[in-house]
């Protein structure tokens, strides 16, 4: 009986296609393109340009998977990019193309205050609400009273507190 090679036997073959299996998959990861996983420059830029597939989200944040527009954008962003095109030229080239609609601003201080300013009043107008509505009403003092049944009360009372002693 001749010997085998070492790719003949079953072993061997199924190690060799599970190599061969894992070396796709490290390349397959590698050629990611520029939307399925785009650099930090891309994403600058795409925070600027709102996406036009309908969802309220920047070309950077969309979350609909293979969105027809965020993919296409961030791919010519990369592209623009690498040749050297300023991150406010690809912005005039978008604005350009689809419109002012599509500009995003840059977050200021002032969209970072107004939440904590909104619940700062709110909780002054509570404040002054509880304030005003549950304002102990002072007690006046009436006098002696001519009541004949709370005289009569009171007579009950001071009898069941003799009795005690």
């Amino acid at each position: 009986m001749p010997a085998r090679k070492w790719w003949e036997s079953p072993r061997s073959m199924l190690r060799l296609k599970s190599s061969l299996l894992a070396l796709l998959l490290a390349i397959a990861a590698l050629a990611q393109t520029a939307s399925q996983k785009p650099s930090v420059d891309v994403l600058r830029v795409g925070h600027r340009l709102a996406c036009q597939c309908g969802c309220k989200d920047t070309v950077a944040t969309c979350a609909m998977l293979e969105c027809h527009f965020a993919k296409p954008a961030k791919e010519r962003i990369a592209k623009l990019q690498a040749a050297g095109t300023s991150d406010q030229a690809i912005i005039d080239q978008f604005i350009a193309e689809y419109g002012p609609g599509i500009y995003r601003g840059a977050p200021n201080s002032f969209g970072w205050i107004v939440p904590y300013a909104t619940l700062g009043l709110g909780l002054v107008v509570l404040w002054l609400f509880i304030r005003r509505y549950r304002k102990p009403k002072p007690v006046t003092e009436l006098g002696p009273v001519d009541d004949p049944e709370l005289a009569r009360y009171s007579d009950q009372i001071e009898k069941d507190l003799a009795k005690l002693d």
